[in-house]
């Protein structure tokens, strides 16, 4: 069983006990967290979402918070000895699925 839940503005393909990385919520690790917009359900009956599924809830523990590694941009102007350097490291939650509930 599937599921395609929204969260940080992006649609996710999630399973039972599969780990993800989401956009950084506001929780501690070890809370449990509820993702309630669920596009589609899959498995052996589908239930697709017009535009949610009714009544379907996802559910997973917070394993961490953490931050990507580093993306650093450099911007160049040549003869004109213009040059910016910046870096920045996105935050993100890593969430272990728990259950799907359809």
């Amino acid at each position: 069983m599937y599921a395609i839940i929204k969260t940080g503005g992006k649609q996710l393909k999630v399973e039972k006990g599969q780990a993800i990385y989401v956009e950084k919520l506001d929780v501690k690790a070890g809370d449990k967290v509820t993702f309630d917009q669920v596009v589609l359900v899959g498995g052996e009956k589908t239930v697709i979402g017009t535009p949610l599924v009714e009544g379907a809830t996802v559910t997973g523990t917070v394993e961490k918070q953490g931050r990507a590694k580093k993306v650093v941009t450099f911007k160049y102007k040549p003869k004109k000895h213009q040059h910016t350097k910046q870096g920045h490291r996105q935050p993100y939650t890593k969430v272990v699925i728990d259950e799907i509930n359809a």
